[in-house]
């Protein structure tokens, strides 16, 4: 049995691990958005845009969490990118840099896997997502009640991060201040993820076969539907449909068609390596620094400087650019080359 949080320390370290979980998906999640054809994949970009997004959502909500707890968040550190493949932090998960095909999505819906109804809270080794953050969210009640809100929540208000154009979903970054907007802001990540279904007193239990598959929210996409949960979104693009309402997790979805164009996708090569030639090697350098960049911009806006999201997220579109040029460059006969994610020290970048 996982031991439960009980200390300001245990609850600042797994606030930690859940930053460090939430990032560890973003890589993958963009080589396989930036390996599709835009114009023969229309809808496979549609659903990875808008999780990836959100995703980063998740990822600002749990820093805005352990500021609220008066923790540090770290985000520009080599433990963040200790190459790919890797298992999610703490979790059972192995997690690749590939690009999008039924692989891919094998890896994203077991990722984004649903807990069973009963499933025990997890503080580490977790087989779900929505299990570990059960387990914060139990330590988070606990230490209310023992220490007090006031004295559990006392991190600088100033450190909160609500702006953002975060577009593709309806998802909201919110402030944590108290215990009801932090069980909010648990409530957000795992409905994203898993679909929308609490346990009697939980904010977060409870998914899997007797959840529903729509996450709480609006499709930014299509405003006549709710938007489906991550993992039901992954399930749309395997099995070739999308679900309406009336659908469930056991029936599968039954509305209209989703078209995958396997053919029309970079064939980028798996887990990229530093390639021995000359112009990969450089374009995948410039990739490195840019993307250690993003995450020395998104530590600055949360440890003070909050205004500092939009220069993030303009460091996210930079990113674009350069893995797609990436991607037109051959590494072999059969694939392409592709961005390692190596972490580039502070001192050593352009």
């Amino acid at each position: 049995m996982t031991q439960r949080i009980e200390t300001l320390d245990s609850l600042h370290q797994h606030l930690q691990w859940a930053i460090e979980l939430e990032h560890s998906t973003l890589p993958p999640y963009l080589c396989a958005l930036y390996s599709l054809d835009p114009a023969r994949n229309p809808d496979a970009v549609e659903v990875l845009s808008s999780v990836f997004v959100e995703e980063m959502i998740h990822l600002s909500l749990v820093c805005n969490l352990l500021n609220a707890v008066g923790g540090e968040p770290r985000l520009d550190v080599p433990e963040q990118l200790p190459g790919y493949p890797r298992r999610l932090p703490h979790g059972s998960v192995e997690l690749s840099l590939l690009p999008f095909g039924p692989e891919a999505l094998e890896m994203f819906l077991r990722l984004e896997q649903p807990e069973a109804p009963g499933a025990p809270a997890e503080g580490d080794h977790y087989e779900t997502i929505g299990q570990f953050y059960d387990a914060i969210e139990d330590g988070l009640r606990y230490l209310a009640e023992a220490l007090g809100e006031d004295k559990l929540f006392s991190g600088d208000p100033a450190r909160q991060v609500t702006a953002g154009p975060f577009q593709h979903t309806d998802g909201v970054l919110q402030a944590v201040t108290d215990l009801a907007s932090a069980m909010s802001a648990l409530e957000e990540i795992v409905e994203q993820g898993e679909g929308s279904a609490r346990g009697e007193g939980s904010a977060t239990g409870g998914g899997g076969a007797g959840g529903e598959v729509w996450d709480g929210d609006h499709d930014m996409f299509h405003p006549d539907r709710d938007e489906v949960a991550h993992y039901y979104r992954f399930q749309e693009l395997k099995l070739g449909r999308r679900y309406q309402r009336g659908d469930t997790p056991q029936s599968g979805p039954t509305g209209d068609p989703v078209t995958t164009d396997f053919a029309g996708v970079s064939p980028m090569q798996p887990n990229p390596h530093r390639s021995d030639n000359e112009q990969i090697r450089a374009a995948q350098e410039a990739f490195d620094n840019t993307y250690c960049t993003l995450l020395y911009l998104l530590e600055q806006t949360f440890t003070g400087e909050p205004s500092m999201i939009r220069d993030a997220v303009r460091a996210m579109f930079g990113l674009k650019a350069e893995a797609l040029k990436l991607m037109q460059l051959s590494e072999d006969d059969r694939t392409t080359a592709g961005p390692t994610f190596q972490y580039v020290p502070l001192d050593d970048r352009q």
